[in-house]
């Protein structure tokens, strides 16, 4: 893993001759090594995106010029009253000897004086700077809600669409949800609840003030179905308050403007002919993106048999593997 600012400076450099768009940066990069790759990435014309590491501040990341943020990382903690305190106590290592019990009253606690720190002043201020930073953000609410937050009612262990997510794969998945309900009690999945909640308000908070979202799903974490995840994610971005054209904007427009692909994300002659057709308006009701007669892609047009006869391969090739 990088940390030190010549292996981050070295690494950007390798991807730039590579022709490398973007470098991703995750939770547990350090201070240093991050603001070095910010520097160097700026200084080469590549842009970073990713997490906002744990170390640092969802403002620096911003202030430093990262793109996109991943997940709501570290963002309802920049939300918080209590924010250095909180980041300080999650960066401390696990006390010796901790037992289970332990450590769930620990994180607990955390997520209980996170949520009742959250400051709207605070909360504005840090709106106002990704908005001026032009920072967007991906907030990947089916991995959110159905993994990272997972409680009883929403896991999607029975979920039709297991069948198509290979028998192997299936296996990963029970070991990571038995992981994340098991030995948890009420509290804390009221707890998990409670912060989807605040999730989905300041997403909704975003949008009122401006800040640019693209959809996303971080398949295939277990219960996050690859494809189809994604219309539970515009789902969720019209609960947090988007308008059902907004949300397809996000998974459309948006994203060809974030890739800077001028050619692709809406309708019109002379555009790439990827398109999508549906049985109902999704302005009417966004979840009527699940109901689709035909795909047009790269002008070629695959029908409803067409696309059954794909799922019935892939639903084939699950369950041998």
């Amino acid at each position: 893993m990088i940390q030190s600012p010549a292996e981050a400076i070295a690494a950007v450099r390798s991807l730039k001759e590579q022709g490398v768009d973007f470098i991703k940066v995750q939770s547990r990069l350090h201070p240093e090594g991050y603001f070095a790759i910010a520097e160097e990435s700026k200084r080469l014309g590549i842009r970073f995106v990713g997490h906002v590491p744990d170390a640092i501040t969802a403002a620096q990341a911003s202030d430093a010029g990262q793109a996109s943020i991943e997940h709501l990382t570290g963002v309802l903690l920049g939300c918080s009253t209590r924010e250095e305190e909180l980041r300080q106590r999650q960066l401390q290592p696990v006390p010796p000897g901790e037992n289970r019990s332990a450590f769930l009253a620990r994180q607990r606690a955390w997520q209980r004086d996170l949520l009742n720190s959250i400051s709207p002043q605070k909360s504005d201020a840090l709106l106002r700077k990704f908005a001026a930073n032009r920072t967007w953000h991906v907030p990947t609410f089916p991995l959110l809600v159905h993994t990272g937050f997972l409680t009883p009612e929403t896991d999607l262990r029975n979920d039709p669409r297991s069948k198509y997510v290979p028998r192997n794969l299936l296996e990963i998945w029970e070991q990571g949800r038995k992981a994340s309900l098991e030995s948890y009690s009420a509290e804390d999945f009221a707890l998990r609840r409670e912060i989807v909640k605040r999730s989905l308000e300041i997403v909704g908070r975003m949008n009122a003030a401006g800040v640019r979202l693209m959809t996303g799903t971080d398949s295939a974490a277990p219960n996050v179905f690859p494809g189809s995840s994604v219309h539970e994610d515009l789902a969720y971005l019209v609960a947090a308050g988007l308008t059902p054209m907004q949300a397809l904007q996000a998974a459309t427009s948006g994203p060809a403007e974030f890739l800077m692909r001028n050619g692709q994300g809406t309708i019109q002659a002379g555009k790439r002919a990827d398109l999508v057709l549906l049985d109902a308006n999704p302005l009417d009701d966004i979840h009527n993106t699940q109901k689709i007669r035909a795909v047009i892609l790269n002008g070629k047009l695959l029908t409803r048999s067409h696309l059954d006869a794909l799922l019935a391969g892939v639903q084939r090739f699950a369950s041998t593997h």
